[in-house]
């Protein structure tokens, strides 16, 4: 099946949260691939895995906290792509988008597609960090490397050709930097995110022989929703 596109999907919906359930995106891949391209081993990417695997076994996504910081950037996204699209080209939404062809799935949630060949992704900045994004990173055509790990999943799950990296703080020149997909880095996102899965298959095993085990003296439990606590 290869790629699929989800178009239909509203991007933070209770369906595309349902999409994602249990599936490693490129928004968090650099939890379990490093600024170096090693394999992470840390208390960041073994919570990440119980996160998935929590999310496999239960069939849901418990809730985020939603800060000031991701409020301003939603809004500084819609203003991004307008701005984008007068300056560059239109652009097409897309809810998600997802790759099987490693044997596993990923996932990618495009900010934006641009025709058949490129995709957007907006990063909101407070004021400092577009200072620091233009000086240290746009003079010389670079991006900050916080963001390479999501842009190289994201154009490796896409097939895409390109990505343009937008970087926006409101009062501030917008930056356009476009990335092309780099060989050495999506190779060192398949390893990672293969034993990244073959981890992950191994705990869901281990999980379902335990609860048909009589001496694990496991008691079943329901559910209470939010709103039935209060």
């Amino acid at each position: 099946m290869s790629i699929v596109y989800h178009k239909e999907l509203e991007q933070g919906s209770e369906e595309w949260l349902a999409a994602r359930c249990g599936l490693l995106t490129a928004s968090e891949m650099k939890l379990i691939v490093t600024p170096t391209l090693k394999a992470a081993s840390n208390d960041k990417e073994r919570a990440h895995l119980y996160e998935l695997l929590s999310q496999r076994i239960t069939k849901r996504v418990e809730p985020q906290y939603v800060s000031d910081d991701m409020l301003r950037g939603q809004d500084d996204e819609i203003d991004a792509l307008e701005l984008y699209g007068k300056t560059y080209a239109q652009t097409k939404p897309m809810g998600f988008i997802t790759n099987d062809k490693w044997g596993f799935t990923l996932g990618y949630s495009p900010d934006a597609l641009v025709g058949d060949d490129g995709l957007v992704e907006c990063k909101s900045r407070n004021q400092k960090l577009q200072i620091k994004t233009l000086v240290e990173y746009v003079a010389t055509d670079a991006i900050d490397p916080d963001f390479m790990i999501q842009v190289q999943t994201g154009l490796l799950v896409s097939e895409r050709e390109w990505c343009d990296l937008v970087s926006y703080c409101g009062g501030l020149p917008m930056a356009t930097v476009r990335v092309l997909p780099d060989s050495k880095g999506q190779e060192a996102i398949i390893a990672a995110a293969t034993a990244f899965h073959d981890r992950l298959d191994a705990a869901y095993e281990k999980f379902m022989v335990l609860t048909t085990s009589s001496k694990a003296r496991l008691i079943p439990t329901v559910r209470r929703l939010y709103q039935e606590i209060f």
